[in-house]
């Protein structure tokens, strides 16, 4: 495994950049940071709307939600490989596609991490910017969204680690992310699937991991902040 790891470290991390597209460890990472900021604002927008009085935006966001939630990741990256070319009259690549894909997929569950930091205040904070004057969306961008935003973060960071496991799907469509790598890897060495397998799978671990630890460590500072005792 280590003589693997000596031969393809650099091809796990980066594929064959410099000399082509950014590929390996690499690309997870970025695919996956893309995805969650790129979903964020949307997810930011349905939060709202399913937190909302409006009837209407309420049913069409909890439709959306719903709808992303209640399909595998690996669909929508189909859909979105066959159906963003015939719509847009345009080819593009394999990594837009699969970031396409992540972005639907990961707004519907950020919706819900927003609506329930939002649902998790205190009513009391709504009233209390309405009181000084406040309009409610400028309640909402000024008074509640900020205090709504730290309670989130060790959620966005559970779910930043779930969407870097999700991406490890998009291989099939030929995004040159790590597991496509390994795979690469597994096709030059042919005895050596094990070994090439448990090197992918420590890749995944050791950040995943990190992050878990991260978001942990987050959530106790929130906590003691919230006691008084930071």
């Amino acid at each position: 495994m280590l003589e693997i790891l000596h031969k393809y470290g650099v091809m796990f991390l980066v594929g064959s950049w410099p000399e082509g597209p950014l590929g390996g460890f690499a690309a997870t990472l970025v695919l996956a940071s893309l995805g969650l900021a790129l979903a964020f604002p949307i997810a930011v927008l349905l939060g709202f709307a399913r937190a909302g009085q409006i009837r209407v935006l309420r049913i069409l966001a909890t439709c959306w939600v719903t709808a992303f939630r209640g399909v595998p990741l690996i669909m929508i990256i189909f859909w979105a490989y066959f159906a963003v070319p015939l719509v847009t009259g345009m080819t593009i690549s394999a990594f837009k596609t699969a970031l396409v894909a992540i972005v639907l997929y990961e707004s519907a569950f950020l919706a819900e991490i927003v609506r329930a930091g939002l649902q998790g205040l205190p009513r009391g904070q709504t009233e209390a910017a309405r009181s000084v004057g406040l309009s409610y969306w400028r309640s909402m961008r000024y008074v509640i969204l900020p205090q709504a935003l730290v309670n989130m973060i060790p959620s966005l960071v559970s779910q930043f680690v779930s969407t870097i496991k999700a991406t490890s799907i998009v291989y099939i469509i030929g995004v040159e992310e790590v597991t496509f790598v390994g795979q690469q890897v597994n096709s030059i060495e042919l005895t050596s699937a094990l070994q090439t397998y448990l090197i992918l799978a420590g890749f995944y671990f050791v950040i995943c991991w990190a992050l878990s630890r991260l978001a942990r460590l987050v959530e106790v500072r929130i906590q003691k902040r919230r006691l008084g005792l930071a």
